[in-house]
């Protein structure tokens, strides 16, 4: 595996809603200190980093911006140069110019953390690999929550973040561990 020069660290959601206990039980319980690790690998190494914020049409979202839920926790805020791309949607390349920023930049390899695994991480590492980028959804930099399937089972967050990249390696994108992400650095 080789990481580009260029590859760009996308972080999604990683707002102060997402901590909100109404959320339920999740997984990854050490996700931020590993995407914390990428993130001073991608600053010391002068990579790309892009900041993915969402802003939620309901009221009773986490992410209602009109209130603290909707602004990005201070360890994951964006430092000069790095970019903000906010969304409205779960996919962060729908309606807010993320792919034409990259091509302009001649960025073609992404590696995606965040959450929710199942949610907008699933949706922009997609649409990523259809677009025809090189994407890599780093495994223990993701975390989501516990959910009933369609059909009313309870899944623990374990089963839905296993579920979403199983859906996602080896079609829309490489799932991976930071371990080697870092070590590809």
């Amino acid at each position: 595996m080789e990481l580009k020069g260029n590859a760009a660290l996308i972080i999604i959601d990683q707002q102060k809603g997402i901590l909100h206990p109404r959320l339920g039980r999740r997984n990854n319980p050490q996700a931020e200190e590993r995407i914390l690790d990428l993130l001073a690998l991608w600053r010391r190494t002068a990579r790309p980093v892009i900041h993915v914020q969402h802003l939620s049409h309901s009221p009773e979202s986490v992410f209602w911006p009109e209130q603290e839920g909707v602004e990005l926790q201070p360890r994951f805020v964006p430092q000069r140069d790095e970019w903000l791309v906010q969304k409205q949607v779960p996919d962060a390349f729908s309606a807010t110019g993320l792919e034409a920023r990259l091509r302009e930049a001649g960025i073609g390899q992404l590696v995606i953390v965040g959450v929710a695994t199942h949610n907008s991480v699933e949706s922009t590492a997609r649409t990523a690999g259809n677009l025809g980028f090189d994407a890599w959804v780093v495994e223990d930099g993701c975390f989501t929550f516990e959910k009933a399937d369609y059909f009313g089972t309870p899944r623990t967050a374990e089963e839905v973040h296993g579920m979403s990249l199983g859906n996602l390696h080896g079609e829309y994108a490489t799932v991976v561990s930071s371990a080697r992400v870092l070590a590809a650095g």
